[in-house]
């Protein structure tokens, strides 16, 4: 996009499907303007705005962060169990994080 706006990408990953959006947003655009924009183009309507965790280029950032041309913007989904509680299950069952049939993070 021109000098009036910038192009970025908001990825989003559900285990079946993973989502990779380019959106062309105005130049002072926020992570959530960006967030707003791909879910018009993309089919993950379970999000709400309010309560999404985002990060751009794996480092977490507020809904409110300013954008820059070429940002990647990644909508994080919560964890079903924290990893401290994750390990205690495995070890009880005798297995360990990320060996085969192991606990999943998503």
């Amino acid at each position: 996009m021109g000098p009036e706006g910038i192009t970025v990408e908001v990825a989003y990953a559900r285990p079946e499907r993973q989502w990779l959006v380019r959106v062309n947003l105005p130049a002072a655009a926020t992570v959530a303007d960006a967030v707003h924009s791909a879910r018009n183009m993309a089919d993950f309507p379970e999000l709400g705005v309010a309560e999404l965790v985002c990060a751009v280029w794996g480092e977490l950032r507020p809904l409110d962060h300013p954008l820059r041309p070429g940002d990647r913007v990644e909508i994080l989904r919560p964890l079903r169990l924290d990893p401290p509680t994750a390990r205690r299950e495995l070890a009880a069952a005798g297995r360990v994080m990320g060996q085969a049939g192991g606990a999943s993070s998503d």
